[in-house]
C-alpha cells in the first residue's frame, strides 16, 4: 500500500497548510492510530491520523489529468473573474476534476492551453531554466521590413531586458498584412504582442499552435481533449521529467 508523508496528507485534507502541519507534529499535536508521530513519518489510508484528537480525513487519490483546450478569442485564462467575463474553465465544466491552467493566453489570443491538476507537471512546463518552446501563428499590420525581422529574432528589450532569440518565419505576405510563425523559449506576459509592438508591429491575431513536441492539429475551437500516452510521454521528454 502507498504510504505519504503525513503532513502533506494534513495539508490535502484541507485541515491546514503543510508548514502549519509540520508545526503540529514537531509540536507532538499529531498522532497516527494513537502514537505520536514525527517529522517525515508516513501513513496510509487505513491509517487513523488525528490533531490535536480531531479525526483528520485521508483525501482520495486524484486521478491525475491532461488536458489540451482550444481557446477561442474572448475568453481570459482564469478560474473565475470579477468583471464576470468568461472564463476558460467555463468550457470546461464537465471535467471530472479540478484542473489549472499551465501559463495562459490573454483575452484577445486563441489557441493551444494546457489544463492540468498535477502541480509538479505544470511547474516544469513554466520554469524558466526549461526553455520549452511555444509556436505562434501571428497576423501582423501593415507589413514587416527585414530590419524587424532580425529585430525579433534576435531578440528586443521588454522592461529592461531583452528577450531570448527566436525563430521567426513568414508565411504569407498580402497588401496590409503578414503572417509569421514565431517560436519562443521563454515565457513573459504578453511575450509576443510586446515584441512585435518594441518593432512598430500591429498584432491583429495571435494563436498558439504548439508548446514544445504538443501540436493544436484540428481541435476545434472551444473543445478539449486528453492528451494521449504519446503526447505526455513526448511532453515530459521535453522537459526532462521521463
Amino acid at each position: 500500500m502507498e504510504k505519504t508523508r503525513i503532513q502533506k496528507i494534513i495539508a490535502d485534507s484541507g485541515y491546514c497548510s503543510r508548514r502549519k502541519a509540520e508545526s503540529f507534529i514537531a509540536a507532538g499535536q499529531v498522532k497516527c492510530n494513537g502514537r505520536p508521530v514525527k517529522l517525515g513519518d508516513k501513513a496510509g489510508s487505513r491509517d487513523l491520523i488525528t490533531v490535536n484528537g480531531e479525526r483528520i480525513a485521508i483525501p482520495k487519490k486524484k486521478q491525475k489529468l491532461y488536458l489540451m483546450l482550444n481557446k477561442p478569442r474572448g475568453y481570459v485564462t482564469t478560474m473565475s473573474d470579477e468583471l464576470d467575463r468568461r472564463c476558460v474553465m467555463d468550457l470546461l465544466e464537465d471535467v471530472p476534476e479540478r484542473v489549472y491552467p499551465v501559463g495562459r493566453l490573454d483575452r484577445n489570443s486563441e489557441g493551444l492551453l494546457l489544463l492540468t491538476n498535477d502541480g509538479d507537471f505544470a511547474n516544469s512546463i513554466m520554469h524558466p531554466s526549461r526553455h520549452v518552446s511555444k509556436t505562434y501563428r501571428v497576423t501582423v499590420r501593415p507589413d514587416i521590413t527585414d530590419q524587424q525581422l532580425v529585430q525579433l529574432s534576435e531578440g528586443v528589450e521588454i522592461d529592461g531586458k531583452p528577450t531570448l532569440p527566436a525563430t521567426v518565419n513568414v508565411l504569407t505576405k498580402e497588401p496590409g498584412r503578414v503572417v509569421l510563425l514565431i517560436t519562443i523559449r521563454e515565457g513573459r506576459n504578453r511575450q509576443i504582442r510586446r515584441m512585435c509592438e518594441a518593432v512598430g508591429l500591429e498584432v491583429a491575431r495571435l494563436r498558439r499552435i504548439s508548446i514544445g513536441p504538443l501540436k493544436l492539429g484540428m481541435l476545434k475551437p472551444g473543445t478539449y481533449r486528453e492528451l494521449t500516452a504519446e503526447e505526455l510521454r513526448a511532453l515530459r521528454t521535453a522537459i526532462g521529467k521521463e
